[in-house]
């Protein structure tokens, strides 16, 4: 039994034993428990991790939908980088380094277009927002204000549009903000003055506008404030001055007004300070002279005014300071014994007046003393004296003093500035020669000596200069030849000789300047040929040699220069036929060979569809004009005057729409004015004079409205002056003269309010003067003489105050007396109403006319005294009338009443003188017959026969011409007798100027 005992139940253990079992079957459930919530806690947190992650998954899903991506930048964007580790690699996505957060999304300049959208308010761990240099557009989203980490805020060079969202000041954490190079607009919100760590704020080059938000002076860490380039106006804050750590402030290019507050002088850690280009008015505060740190000032074009501060010397660390385009005065302040770290001086235009001054470079105490200024522009104030104070400046590589008032040489020291690379010195009273010493400048490129006085030749030394591209002579008194060593300079691209003395030829070597973009040698005293070589300049886009002696013809070598835009070779002596290479130069747009003796045709020149201009006037051109113009479509100013062009106009050139001058007048063309030029609504000058061009004028030309000039004179038009001409509302000149005109003129002439000539003269024009022509009061030069105009002269004429030149009104068939309203015409010079039908007296107020030195009044039918002042005039002027008085005849004696009696009074005056004679003759008769009957009754003894006859009748006649007097008349005769035979004769000579056939 014994062997085979089962051990004791487990029940019945000693208790201490079941205890401690407990315990650890206790500890053992516990741990587990302990371990499957360890488990748990990390589940849901792994579980929450990746829940975040997802949501920037979908937010960046969503911003990529939003986005144009042509370079696929954003192709690592996609639902295989959904997990963890995949997202944080995506491109531009950069994660905490847990990569439980998306910190950086930086997509600059990655060619990516469309929009940038609202779920970036998503990304609510962004510290880092970099999405600039592309080209972005739609407005800037206002759920960026959601991301409360954001410090860095990249948004520039885009082309976003729409306000700066307010929202932007919930960025408390926000140090850089950038958003500036888009097309943004609106105010800048004053709610960017709560991002109170905000270092760097760029707005600039948008289009933003109201004033600068004085919260912007509670940025106290704001380092650099950029918002150039808006349209910002009123005054800059004075609260800026919060901005205690601002280091670069710039406002340059706005509408900023007011002045500058002088409490920028307080930001003494600022640095550069640019408010260039505004309207910023008053004084230069002398408190920025404590700004120690300063390295960069720029205030050019305001309006400021007043003296240059001295403070401005206390500015040491100063390298560039620009104050141009103000309205300063006074004299230069500034040295550089204290500013000796500036590099760039720019004064240019103001009103600064007085020398230059020595100390701008004092003569170094030592040799080892340099002073460091580079650029030195006092171009455009009122400066004098000499350039000799700058020589010290031997660290200069661009002077400019243009613009002045400067006197003296240059001086032959000059080339002790070793390194300068620009000279202006142009618009000055330089005088004396150029000094050969300017060769040894040899890193010269821009000499510029233009309108001055100079005098002598160019040095041959300036062939030393090889890299010399600009040579400006122009506007002086040189002489001498131009020397071949220029030629030397083979980088010269612009040499511009204009308006001196040179003489001699053009350096037959010329082509060796195969950098000459502008050869500029007009109104000079050159001769000889044009060098062949010229055609070897093969860059040579402008040829000037206008006004010179050149002779000869041109060189077949000048069809070469393939990008010749511009020739001019007027007033020259060339002659002989155009080369047909010249048909070659296809870039040709304004040519001007006017006044020289060419020959053949205009053909060559018409190988350029691109012409502007062309003006071959007075030469020997013969043949048509060429129907190839009509390609150049864009041409506006065609001349061929003065030349012996024939043929008719062709129609072609009504395609050019562009035209504004044509002028083909004193040439041998022929037949109608096309009607295509009709189409040239831009045409402003249409001179076709002395040609034979027939017909009617076109009635077309009315509709032109922007004509100014129109003279079709010495024609052989015909028919009537077509009444829409009125139309041309731009009308200046008018000229029909010397044709076959007929018919009247049209009242509508008086819609030409802007006309100032208006010539008919010489033409078969009928009717009278329309009274309309009052309204032309634009007029100083009126001519109608030579037709066939009736009536009498409107008085209407007189309202026209500004006629000056002449008013012709000569051999027509008008009548009547001269208007009293032509005493208006206070400016006139000239009055020619001779050969008409006109009576009655010279009116006196034609001497008010105090301005008229040539009066023609001959072969009319005007009477009585010359007035007194006009007896200045010579005889012709009054001849053919019958007219006494200085400086014609004398006058016998005046009318005794003053005036001159009506026709009717002197046929009355005459009748009556006849019954009187009558009756004083029968009273007579009847006497003498009584007389007789009594002497036949009574004898009267007679001691001699004197006076009578065999009969005792008494035969004696008066000697007056007038009548047979008794015998108490015959002794009166010596005088009441003589007057009154003298007063009918001037009676019945009167009564035969009334006579209106009186030859």
């Amino acid at each position: 039994m014994a062997a085979h005992a089962s051990p004791p139940p487990s029940n019945e253990l000693h208790p201490k034993s079941r205890n401690e079992q407990m315990h650890t079957v206790m500890s053992s459930i516990l741990s587990n428990l302990m371990m499957k919530m360890m488990m748990l806690v990390l589940l849901v947190f792994t579980i929450t991790a990746l829940g975040d992650l997802s949501s920037d998954y979908q937010s960046l899903m969503l911003i990529k939908s939003d986005l144009v991506d042509p370079k696929g930048v954003l192709s690592s964007w996609s639902s295989q980088g959904s997990s963890t580790t995949g997202l944080c690699n995506w491109n531009g996505i950069a994660c905490s380094m847990s990569q439980t957060d998306v910190l950086e999304l930086n997509l600059s300049s990655s060619g990516l277009s469309g929009s940038i959208s609202s779920e970036i308010g998503s990304l609510v761990s962004l510290q880092v927002l970099d999405l600039s240099s592309n080209s972005l557009s739609g407005l800037i989203p206002l759920e960026l204000g959601m991301l409360k980490n954001l410090s860095v805020l990249l948004l520039y060079s885009n082309s976003l549009w729409g306000g700066i969202p307010p929202e932007l000041g919930l960025l408390n954490h926000l140090k850089v903000l950038r958003i500036g190079d888009n097309m943004l607009s609106g105010e800048i919100p004053p709610q960017l003055g709560n991002c109170s760590e905000l270092e760097i704020l760029g707005l600039a080059s948008c289009q933003l506008n109201g004033s600068i938000p004085k919260e912007l002076g509670n940025l106290k860490h704001l380092q650099s404030l950029i918002m150039q380039n808006n349209s910002l106006s009123g005054q800059i804050p004075e609260e800026i001055i919060g901005c205690r750590s601002l280091q670069i402030f710039s406002a340059a290019d706005n509408k900023l007004q007011g002045e500058i507050p002088s409490g920028i002088g307080t930001l003494v850690e600022l640095q550069a300070l640019n408010l260039a280009n505004n309207k910023l008015s008053g004084v230069i505060p002398s408190e920025l002279g404590k700004l120690s740190g300063l390295t960069y000032l720029n205030l050019l074009n305001n309006e400021l005014s007043g003296t240059i501060p001295f403070e401005l010397n206390l500015l040491t660390r100063l390298q560039k300071l620009d104050l141009s385009q103000n309205n300063l005065t006074g004299t230069i302040t500034l040295s550089a014994t204290h500013l000796k770290e500036l590099q760039y001086l720019v004064l240019t235009d103001n009103y600064l007046d007085g020398e230059i001054p020595t100390d701008l470079c004092p003569a170094a105490p030592d040799n080892n003393t340099h002073w460091n200024l580079q650029n030195l522009f006092l171009a455009g104030n009122n400066l004098t004296g000499s350039i000799e104070v700058l020589l010290d400046c031997i660290s200069l590589q661009s002077l400019d003093l243009s613009n002045n008032s400067l006197s003296g040489v240059i001086p032959a020291s000059i080339d002790r500035l070793t390194k300068l690379t620009n000279l202006i010195l142009h618009n000055n009273s330089l005088t004396g020669t150029l000094p050969p010493q300017i060769g040894n400048l040899t890193n010269l490129e821009m000499l510029a000596l233009f309108h001055n006085s100079l005098v002598g030749e160019i040095p041959a030394e300036i062939g030393k200069l090889k890299k010399l591209t600009l040579f400006f002579l122009y506007e002086n008194q040189m002489s001498g030849i131009i020397p071949p060593e220029l030629t030397n300079c083979s980088n010269l691209q612009e040499l511009d000789l204009f308006g001196n003395q040179f003489t001699g030829s053009i350096p037959d070597n010329i082509g060796q300047l195969q950098n000459l973009v502008v050869l500029q040698l007009r109104q000079n005293d050159l001769s000889g040929f044009i060098p062949p070589s010229l055609g070897h300049c093969m860059s040579l886009e402008k040829l000037a040699l206008a006004d010179n002696l050149f002779s000869g013809t041109l060189p077949e070598t000048i069809g070469s220069l393939s990008r010749l835009s511009l020739v001019t070779l007027y007033n020259n002596s060339l002659e002989g036929p155009l080369p047909e290479s010249l048909s070659s130069l296809q870039n040709l747009t304004i040519i001007n060979f006017s006044n020289n003796r060419f020959t053949g045709s205009i053909s060559p020149l018409l190988g350029s569809s691109s012409l502007i201009k062309l003006d071959l006037t007075n030469n020997h051109f013969s043949g048509q004009i060429p129907s190839m113009l009509g390609d150049s479509k864009q041409l506006l100013r065609l001349r061929l005057g003065h030349n012996f062009l024939s043929g008719v106009i062709p129609s072609e050139l009504g395609q050019l729409h562009e035209l504004d001058f044509l002028d083909l007048s004193f040439n041998q063309l022929n037949g109608l004015v096309p009607p295509e030029l009709s189409n040239c609504k831009q045409l402003s000058h249409l001179i076709l004079t002395e040609n034979m061009f027939s017909g009617t004028l076109p009635s077309w030309l009315g509709s032109l409205s922007s004509l100014g000039e129109l003279d079709l004179s010495f024609n052989n038009f015909s028919g009537s002056v077509p009444a829409e001409l009125g139309g041309c509302s731009s009308l200046i000149k008018l000229s029909l003269s010397d044709n076959q005109l007929t018919g009247v003129i049209p009242p509508e002439i008086g819609n030409l309010t802007s006309l100032n000539v208006l010539n008919l003269q010489n033409n078969n024009l009928s009717g009278p003067i329309p009274s309309s022509i009052q309204h032309c009061t634009s007029l100083y030069e009126l001519r109608l003489s030579h037709n066939l105009l009736t009536g009498p002269i409107p008085p209407e004429l007189g309202l026209l105050s500004d006629l000056q030149v002449i008013l012709d009104l000569s051999e027509n068939h008008l009548s009547g007396e001269i208007p009293a309203s032509i005493a208006s015409l206070v400016k006139l010079e000239r009055l020619n109403l001779s050969s008409n039908q006109l009576q009655g007296r010279i009116p006196s107020f034609l001497g008010l006319l105090t301005s008229l030195h040539r009066l023609n009044l001959s072969h009319n039918f005007l009477y009585g005294e010359i007035p007194h002042s006009l007896s200045v005039f010579p005889p012709d002027s009054f001849s053919g009338n019958d007219l006494c008085g200085s400086p014609m005849a004398p006058c016998l004696a005046p009318p005794a009443s003053g005036q001159r009696l009506s026709n009717g009074m002197v046929a009355g005056i005459i009748v009556a003188i006849v019954l009187t004679s009558t009756l004083v003759i029968l009273v007579l008769l009847y006497i003498m017959i009584r007389i007789w009957l009594n002497w036949r009754h009574v004898s009267v003894s007679v001691s001699d026969g004197e006076g009578y006859d065999e009969h005792g009748r008494y035969w004696k006649v008066s000697t007056t011409t007038c009548s047979v007097t008794s015998t108490s008349s015959h002794e009166k005769q010596g005088s009441s007798a003589s007057d009154s035979c003298i007063l009918q004769h001037k009676t019945m000579q009167l009564a035969d100027l009334e006579n209106p056939t009186k030859s």
